[in-house]
């Protein structure tokens, strides 16, 4: 990202919808392409057809967390388009199911549908490090809500941007959490397991042990018995949370009683039934997110019919810092210049970026599991 850096403006992205519509005198996009699922009903009033796409996990082993954001994304779109009848903006949505290897055939149908201004993802941080030059190239300007890997923004693309702290912060706060522990740290070798995990690993003051694993494992048996002869009393896991569950099962059922702790990737209610109340109680997870205020998990559940989860209040964030450009005038060709000088308030926390398109501010939070229930609720920020 190049350019001065300037001051939009700077309002509480969650009364968006209640902003003097500007945008609609420019028109976008009017080509809609097949690809892709449109999850809201058509409609182009005066500002052209403007979509907003995501792309990330819908289905598979790490759906959950994509429908997250799927659903904040939702409930921006539905404040906004109750305010702006003659300007309809609607989310055309790509499943990668998390994986890497599917996203950039995704990604070169997003590029080409010119209906579409902005990309709220890549979901994960592999698929993002997979499609990341074809959005720059096509000068497609994407948010990711939950995409943490520290060498996403040192590729040089000038579209990519993220809402959230990336593993560095949120590896440097694991590490200090950790701090009087003797730690064995494990990832599950993928781009975003494996980042946090090494970042954690360099911090601790004890590391005594590293092990790795593979997404889509389901027999921890042999780094349940490394675990267990070395003495650590604390486990740092990289991964996603289908993987920890399963593992701090494991662990549990083979005697094992310390400390287990793992981030973003884990921090969901699937992996309490993914480990089993039992085995998961005090599990420590940690997200480079606060829980979400009480107004907005209640407009989300009205929405969705689901309650909010992590990464939902960071991808409504996302979908509103669009919104805001598209009531500024902006279309697919001038969003990225808006987005890059964006300053505001969202639901998640301030919103401004660098010029490698972090995130300027972020505070990393460790939620507990408790009487058999991740507590989002309650979280303790690491300091």
């Amino acid at each position: 990202m190049t350019g001065t850096k300037k001051t939009v403006r700077a309002f509480a992205l969650a009364g968006i919808a209640a902003l003097a519509l500007s945008a609609c005198g420019t028109t976008g996009g009017n080509n809609s392409s097949n690809a892709g699922s449109d999850s809201s009903s058509s409609g182009s009033g005066s500002c052209g057809h403007y979509n907003i796409a995501f792309l990330g996990a819908e289905t598979g082993d790490s759906a959950a967390l994509g429908l997250n954001m799927v659903g904040g994304i939702k409930l921006a779109l539905a404040e906004y388009n109750a305010k702006h009848k003659d300007c309809t903006v609607n989310l055309k949505d790509f499943d990668s199911q998390g994986d890497p290897s599917k996203a950039p055939p995704l990604a070169s149908q997003i590029v080409s549908d010119q209906s579409i201004v902005g990309l709220v993802g890549p979901g994960f941080s592999g698929e993002s490090l997979a499609t990341g030059d074809t959005f720059s190239q096509a000068g497609l300007t994407s948010i990711s809500a939950s995409a943490t890997n520290v060498t996403i923004t040192q590729k040089g693309w000038k579209t990519w941007h993220r809402v959230i702290g990336n593993d560095a912060a949120q590896g440097a706060a694991d590490a200090k959490y950790l701090a009087d522990k003797k730690v064995y740290v494990i990832d599950d070798g993928s781009d975003y397991g494996k980042g946090l995990a090494t970042v954690v690993a360099q911090g601790v003051k004890n590391k005594i042990g590293t092990d790795e694993v593979q997404t889509g494992q389901t027999d921890f048996s042999a780094t349940v018995t490394k675990v267990k002869a070395s003495g650590a009393d604390a486990i740092f896991y990289g991964g996603y949370y289908p993987e920890a569950g399963l593992l701090v099962k494991q662990l549990r059922q083979a005697g094992w009683k310390g400390l287990f702790m793992s981030g973003d990737g884990s921090e969901d209610p699937a992996f309490v039934k993914a480990a089993g109340a039992q085995a998961a109680e005090g599990a420590v997870l940690s997200a480079p997110a606060g829980p979400a205020p009480a107004s907005f998990s209640a407009d989300y559940q009205k929405t969705n019919g689901s309650p909010a989860g992590l990464y939902s209040t960071q991808a409504y964030d996302a979908a509103n810092v669009f919104l805001a450009g598209i009531d500024a005038g902006k279309d697919r060709s001038s969003m990225n210049d808006f987005v890059n000088s964006f300053t505001g308030t969202g639901v998640s926390g301030p919103i401004a970026f660098d010029d490698k398109g972090d995130i300027k501010q972020s505070t990393i939070y460790a939620y507990m599991v408790k009487n058999g229930k991740l507590d989002t609720a309650n979280p303790t920020a690491i300091k």
